[in-house]
């Protein structure tokens, strides 16, 4: 079974698009979902139209900021977070559309098991918020807390940020590994990036296919012009929301 595993799509539509278009070429049996379907970007209610079609998904911070009052959240963030809140709410003429896209985000679970996956937003302490970046390599005490919460292996996103980190305490990006890494018996935490906002200096799409013990990253251009041209058109978006789409930051 080949499954694609995505994550914070944020209102991107243009890099879901061409996301969806890679996982089909890829002949991916299923998609996973790790949360953030909307948040910063300019098309929340196409993109968790996309989303109610995938095979699984669990809840992001964004997705639980747009249900509920955001907490923690950058001004920007939450400006985003009350403009998509109404979009969902006003976004489609079609009777009952928007009904369901609420109750679709509100069902929504804060992790799944498949063994031996596990699949959260954030991390295995704290699924919807606490972030595990590449810097934590260093603090042995949390890896060492996450870790013993973690199966066998964890699939995560947040941090916006790809790459692997192995229960020794080192963490790879996909270009040390070669875009590839092969699962063994260690325990290991592994970040699919972001499709809507890359964080690591690469303005493309991420995500992960998993075929059987290997890992692959996959990278991928889109239109991002488009989408930040979208963003600039809305007042209640920051204008930094799309600039940053340029630079993968």
């Amino acid at each position: 079974m080949k499954r694609a595993i995505i994550s914070d799509i944020h209102g991107n539509l243009e890099a879901l698009e061409a996301v969806l278009q890679d996982i089909a070429c890829q002949g991916a049996d299923q998609i996973y979902c790790l949360g953030d379907v909307v948040g910063y970007g300019p098309n929340p209610c196409e993109c968790v139209d996309r989303a109610m079609e995938f095979d699984a998904i669990v809840l992001g911070n964004h997705d639980q900021g747009a249900l509920f009052d955001p907490e923690g959240f950058s001004l920007g963030a939450e400006r985003a977070i009350f403009w998509t809140r109404q979009q969902l709410e006003t976004c489609s003429e079609e009777p009952g559309r928007n009904r369901e896209r609420w109750d679709f985000l509100c069902e929504l679970p804060r992790c799944l098991t498949e063994e031996p996956f596990l699949f959260v937003h954030g991390s295995p302490r704290n699924p919807l918020s606490e972030y595990v970046f590449p810097e934590d390599a260093y603090n042995a005490r949390k890896l060492a807390k996450i870790f013993a919460l973690v199966p066998h292996y964890c699939c995560q996103g947040h941090t916006h940020v790809p790459g692997v980190f192995t229960e020794e305490g080192r963490f790879f990006s996909p270009d040390q590994l070669g875009g590839i890494y092969t699962l063994t018996n260690e325990k290991c935490l592994i970040n699919v990036g972001s499709v809507g906002q890359p964080r690591d200096g690469d303005p493309r799409a991420c995500y992960v296919l998993i075929e059987e013990n290997l890992v692959h990253f996959r990278r991928l251009d889109y239109p991002f012009e488009e989408t930040a041209t979208k963003i600039f058109d809305i007042p209640e978006l920051d204008r930094f929301l799309g600039e940053r789409l340029r630079s993968g930051r």
